[in-house]
C-alpha cells in the first residue's frame, strides 16, 4: 500500500500511510476541510506538548511502497514518519538525469528515499546525514529495496566539513541533492543556520561537481525562503539557469498543500 493525502484544513492534514491514516499539524492549511468527517488511526498534536494519540494499537513500524521505493514508516517524537512525500517529484526528475555509474551525493539525506531512487538507476551514491540513527534507518530502507549490495557509501558527518574534505581529495560528483534544515547540529555539535550557512554550503557543493555534471537539486522547508529567494542565491553561485517551484502534497479530492520550495539545475 502507498501514500495519499486524504484531506486538509483547519491547520491539519489527514494522510494515508499504507494501511493506517494519520492526522498531523499543517499550519498553512487555513482553509476548511473538503470532507465533513475525518476518522484516523492516530493524531499528532502540538497543542500542549508534542505527542501522538492513537485510536487503536499501531505497530512500531510498517512499510509503504511509494514512487518506486519501499520505505519503513515509524511515528517519531517530532511528528515525522520517515519520509517526505513532497520530494517525490524531485526523485522522478532526478531518475531521468542518471546513467549507470554516475556519482551522486545526497546531503542531509534523511531516511534515504532519494538515495534509493538514484541507486535503482545504477548510480554510485554517497548518502550523508548528521544523525547515526537516521542513517541506520536509511540502511534498513536499502535492505527493504534489496539494495544492500548497491554501491552506497553511508556517512555520518557534518555536510560542510565533508564537502571541504571531498574537494581536497578531488572527489567529484555528477549529481548533488541537498535538503538542509532551518537549524541543525552536526555529528560533533556543529551548528547550522540556513540564513548564515547556505551560501558557503552551495559554494562547497559547486566545488565538488564533476567537469561534466548532470544535475543539482536543492530543496528547502524553511518558512520565508520562497522559491524566488532561493533561486537568486543558486543562480548567483552556480551561474547557470535554474528552475524553481513549490513542492506539493497533492490530493485527488482536496486542495494541494505547499510543503516547501525547490531549485534544480539540469546540465543538458
Amino acid at each position: 500500500m502507498s501514500y495519499a493525502l486524504l484531506d486538509s484544513g483547519n491547520g491539519e492534514k489527514w494522510e494515508q500511510f499504507g494501511p493506517y491514516s494519520l492526522i498531523r499539524p499543517c499550519p498553512q492549511a487555513i482553509w476548511r476541510p473538503y470532507l465533513s468527517h475525518w476518522e484516523a488511526d492516530g493524531r499528532f498534536s502540538r497543542d500542549s506538548s508534542d505527542r501522538w494519540t492513537f485510536t487503536k494499537k499501531l505497530p512500531k513500524n510498517w512499510t509503504v511502497h511509494f514512487q518506486g521505493v519501499t520505505l519503513q514508516i515509524a511515528p517519531t517524537d517530532f511528528g515525522h514518519l520517515g519520509f517526505f512525500p513532497e520530494h517525490a517529484c524531485l526523485w522522478q526528475w532526478m531518475r531521468s538525469k542518471i546513467a549507470k555509474s554516475h556519482r551522486v551525493l545526497n546531503l542531509f539525506a534523511y531516511s534515504g528515499a532519494a538515495t534509493l531512487a538514484a541507486a535503482q538507476e545504477g548510480a554510485e551514491v554517497c548518502h550523508l546525514d548528521a544523525s547515526k540513527g537516521i542513517v541506520d534507518w536509511a540502511r534498513e530502507n536499502a535492505r527493504l529495496n534489496h539494495l544492500e549490495q548497491a554501491p552506497i557509501r553511508w556517512i555520518v558527518d557534518d555536510a560542510l566539513k565533508f564537502l571541504k574534505r571531498e574537494e581536497k581529495r578531488n572527489s567529484r560528483y555528477e549529481g548533488i541533492l541537498l535538503d538542509p534544515p532551518t537549524f541543525g547540529r552536526g555529528s560533533k555539535g556543529e551548528v547550522f543556520k540556513i540564513e548564515r550557512d547556505l551560501s558557503p554550503l552551495l559554494e562547497a557543493c559547486k566545488a565538488v561537481l564533476s567537469s561534466h555534471p548532470r544535475f543539482l537539486i536543492f530543496s528547502c522547508h524553511t518558512p520565508g525562503l520562497t522559491p524566488l529567494v532561493l533561486h537568486h542565491v543558486v543562480e548567483q553561485i552556480f551561474r547557470k539557469k535554474a528552475e524553481m517551484g513549490e513542492m506539493l502534497l497533492e490530493s485527488s479530492q482536496s486542495y494541494s498543500i505547499s510543503s516547501g520550495s525547490f531549485i534544480r539545475i539540469a546540465y543538458d
